[in-house]
């Protein structure tokens, strides 16, 4: 099962450093009954695409909380066995909780298919959308307007093995 874990670019120079991602449980986003409901889409690639983008909202929310590490969002796609991400069924349709699931351990980072990372023309935007988070999340609208701003900036893909590069 492909699984997305959001993380920043520190928590992926850790990740790096140590091998592997974790400590569990790690919060992830994968496919879900609940985000195939909510995605109304048979497509595959269409429902791990939205399962990427709530785990890049989920980073940008780290990034809030960490205003020393580098504005970019980031995350990484590892495959697990079936079952060792566990979706919440208590959740239903939350909002909040789409695409959400546990994996109770660390994950080794050579079970990582790729990572995905914002492009160095996004930080501002993407520093702009973490500091207009908490206002947005209290219903002001041009807060909200100003965290999509993030989302209008694709993650890029980067293979494994470019990770020294990222972090360097």
């Amino acid at each position: 099962m492909r699984v997305y874990v959001p993380l920043t670019l520190s928590g992926l120079a850790e990740a790096h450093k140590n091998g592997e991602l974790g400590p569990g449980p790690l919060t992830a986003y994968a496919v879900t009954p609940a985000l195939r409901e909510w995605y109304v889409s048979d497509d595959i690639e269409e429902l791990e695409y939205a399962a990427l983008n709530r785990a890049a909202q989920a980073s940008l929310r780290m990034l809030a909380g960490h205003p020393q590490v580098a504005r970019r969002r980031v995350v990484v796609a590892v495959d697990v066995a079936d079952g060792a991400a566990v979706a919440d069924p208590d959740a239903g349709l939350d909002q909040s909780a789409l695409g959400e699931v546990r994996v109770a351990g660390p994950v080794p980072l050579s079970k990582a298919a790729a990572v995905h990372v914002d492009a160095e023309d996004a930080e501002p935007d993407v520093a702009a959308a973490a500091a207009a988070l908490g206002a947005a999340d209290l219903g002001d609208d041009d807060a909200q307007f100003t965290v999509d701003g993030a989302e209008d900036h694709d993650l890029l893909w980067f293979g494994v093995q470019e990770i020294p590069a990222l972090i360097g």
